[in-house]
């Protein structure tokens, strides 16, 4: 599934949170790494408080000693420095990605807040708007130092939609090689939660729209226990979950409760990252989480008239 990684490293300790994810990867999956620095133009002195890589033969070296420390010495590294000075560092990431052929990018957030510049500005936003390539969002540890990583249960969001059922393919994958636990999650917003067209509503109706999240809890029982079913088929060991509140607060809470090493969720991959959920949840998540998150696009399906129209 994941056979070839790319790191893109700033020279940052924050950067290098990233790092434990990958080198996982890369013995679970056999898969073959390929560290990234992108030199780019009129760089600031210090990235993250650490000197900023401007130079090709220190970004180099930089990721020699980088390769050295973190993966085992039979693992599959390569080093690539694209040595011409750049204006867009995200763009040139997501050039590189397609160029080099790889299946999925590991990278890190930079924390509260900051997670938002980086996860829906300039790196993952452009590389999940292509709308064909995983990104493993991990989070720095204490100190801002690299924190370990571990597979050993997942957390799988899912709210009925077909579409992001997608999650489940790679979710299963995953299980199998890191011999993980697949905790399946339905979240119902309870009626201080809704937001949008769905709050509004509530205030001219809110018995109807009580009775309608009620009638959803049981809706998603049946539905997360048919999920269950066809894991078990397939040999994952898996449990399930329906729990009611904000999604995005309920996922964080579950997911560190749980102690899963990392939660799988689809995302469309819109300008805005509008994921599930009416683009909320990976949003709000992003910014709240502390445990790594495996983004994937959806692909659209071509439905029956897009594809007569199309003929």
């Amino acid at each position: 599934m994941f056979r070839h990684i790319l790191v893109p490293l700033d020279g940052s300790g924050m950067a290098e949170a990233a790092l434990p994810a990958a080198a996982f990867f890369a013995v679970k999956f056999n898969a073959a790494v390929t560290l990234l620095h992108v030199i780019e133009r009129d760089a600031p002195d210090e990235v993250h408080g650490q000197p900023h890589l401007k130079k090709a033969e220190e970004a180099t070296a930089y990721l020699r000693e980088t390769a050295a420390r973190a993966f085992h010495p039979d693992a599959s590294v390569a080093l690539h420095v694209h040595t011409t000075e750049v204006d867009d560092v995200a763009e040139s990431i997501v050039a590189h990605a397609q160029e080099l052929d790889h299946d999925i990018i590991i990278m890190c957030s930079h924390g509260r807040g900051r997670a938002l510049h980086l996860l829906f500005g300039s790196i993952a936003q452009k590389v999940i708007s292509k709308g064909t390539l995983p990104v493993l969002v991990t989070r720095h540890g204490e100190d801002e130092k690299a924190a370990p990583f571990s597979c050993d249960s997942l957390l799988l969001p899912l709210d009925g939609d077909a579409e992001h059922t997608q999650a489940l393919p790679p979710s299963k994958e995953l299980a199998r090689a890191c011999g993980s636990m697949i905790h399946l999650l339905v979240v119902i917003p309870g009626f201080g939660d809704l937001s949008g067209q769905r709050a509004v509503t509530s205030r001219f109706l809110p018995g109807s729209i009580y009775r309608i999240l009620e009638m959803s809890v049981q809706q998603a029982e049946d539905y997360v226990q048919s999920q269950l079913e066809d894991l078990q088929r397939d040999g994952i060991n898996a449990v399930t979950h329906v729990l009611r509140g904000d999604p995005a607060v309920v996922i964080e809470d579950t997911a560190r409760k749980l102690q899963t090493g990392l939660i799988v969720m689809t995302t469309h991959g819109k300008s805005s990252m509008d994921a599930f959920w009416s683009g909320s949840v990976t949003h709000k998540l992003s910014s709240l989480g502390t445990v790594p998150i495996l983004l994937i696009p959806v692909i659209k399906r071509q439905s029956k008239e897009d594809t007569e129209e199309s003929s």
